[in-house]
C-alpha cells in the first residue's frame, strides 16, 4: 500500500514538473502561431504599458501578426507619439491591423495611422485630426473671492498660460504657434502612416469626426468590418491558415477597478489641464 501511494506521488510530482515546463518552454518556443491582441482603452495618458506589448510581440516569433483595438478618444501628445513610433517598427516586422471601436479619435487616430490595416464599424467615430489646449481662466473667481497670487520668475514667459490670469496677445500668438507646429505634426504623421499626399490630409485635418463609413470614403480606414473581421484579416496577413490562436495581456476590470479607473482618469486630466502646459496639448 505504502509502494503504491509513493508510486502515485512521484507520478504526480511527474506532472507538476512536466507541466511547467511545457508552460515555461512554450514562451520561448513558438508551439503554434497566434495572433496578438493589443487593448487601448480610454484616455491616452501613458504609453508605457502599450509600448511594452507592442516591443514583446515583435520579439515573440509565434506571433505571426497584431491586432490593435481601439476604444479611445485620444489623448496627451507625446505618449501617443511614443505609441505611433512603435507601431511603425511592428510594422516593419509583421501585419499589424487595427480594429477601431465605438470610437478612435484624434490621439486614436494617430496611433492607428501606420497600422498595416485598419477596420472601423461602420458607425465607429474616427478623425478629428488637431489638437487642442485648454486654460481655465479663474481670474474672475478669485477677484470676487479677494484671493490674489504674487508670481515670482525667472523670464517673461515662464508663466505661459496660468489659470490665475488671463492670456495676453504675445502669449496667445506663442501657444498658437505651438498648437500649430504639433498640429502639422500631426497631419505628417497620418500623411505617412495612410502614404496619402499631406495636402490631401490637410483638408480634413480640422478637428472634424468621421463616421467609419465616411472614413473609408476618403482613405483614413480601410475596410468596414469588426474586431472579428480585423482578427482573420491579421491571421491571413501573417500566414496563419484556419482559425487564428488568439492572445492578449489584457483582462476585464472588476466594476470596482473601473470605476477607480474612471476616477482616476478624469483627476489626472484635470490636473493636467490646469496645472501643467506640459499636459495641456491634446490630441
Amino acid at each position: 500500500m505504502k509502494k503504491a501511494c509513493l508510486i502515485i506521488t512521484i507520478l504526480f510530482a511527474l506532472i507538476i514538473i512536466l507541466s511547467i515546463a511545457i508552460s515555461l518552454i512554450g514562451n520561448r518556443v513558438p508551439l503554434y502561431d497566434k495572433v496578438a491582441l493589443i487593448r487601448v482603452e480610454g484616455t491616452i495618458i501613458s504609453s508605457q504599458e502599450i509600448i511594452e506589448e507592442l516591443k514583446e510581440y515583435r520579439k515573440d516569433h509565434s506571433v505571426k501578426a497584431v491586432v490593435l483595438r481601439i476604444n479611445s478618444p485620444g489623448g496627451a501628445v507625446a505618449p501617443s507619439q511614443e505609441i505611433y513610433e512603435e507601431v511603425k517598427k511592428l510594422v516593419e516586422k509583421k501585419p499589424v491591423v487595427v480594429s477601431m471601436g465605438a470610437l478612435a479619435a484624434s490621439g486614436g487616430y494617430y496611433i492607428s495611422a501606420p497600422a498595416t490595416k485598419i477596420f472601423a464599424n461602420p458607425g465607429t467615430i474616427t478623425g478629428s485630426i488637431g489638437v487642442i489646449m485648454e486654460v481655465p481662466n479663474l481670474k474672475g473667481l478669485l477677484d470676487k473671492v479677494g484671493i490674489k497670487t504674487e508670481v515670482i520668475k525667472s523670464g517673461k514667459h515662464k508663466d505661459l498660460a496660468s489659470v490665475f490670469r488671463g492670456i495676453g496677445k504675445e502669449e496667445r500668438k506663442i501657444l498658437q504657434g505651438v498648437l500649430d507646429d504639433v498640429h502639422e505634426q500631426f497631419i505628417r504623421a497620418v500623411a505617412e502612416g495612410r502614404k496619402i499626399p499631406y495636402e490631401e490630409v490637410k483638408r480634413y485635418a480640422d478637428g472634424r469626426i468621421f463616421t467609419g463609413r465616411q472614413a473609408k470614403e476618403i482613405g483614413l480606414i480601410d475596410e468596414i468590418g469588426n474586431i472579428e473581421d480585423a482578427i482573420k484579416e491579421a491571421a491571413r496577413l501573417g500566414g496563419i491558415k484556419g482559425e487564428p490562436h488568439v492572445v492578449t495581456k489584457k483582462r476585464q476590470p472588476s466594476i470596482l477597478e473601473y470605476l477607480s479607473g474612471k476616477v482616476k482618469e478624469q483627476y489626472q486630466g484635470l490636473i493636467s489641464r490646469t496645472i501643467s502646459v506640459k499636459y495641456l496639448l491634446y490630441y
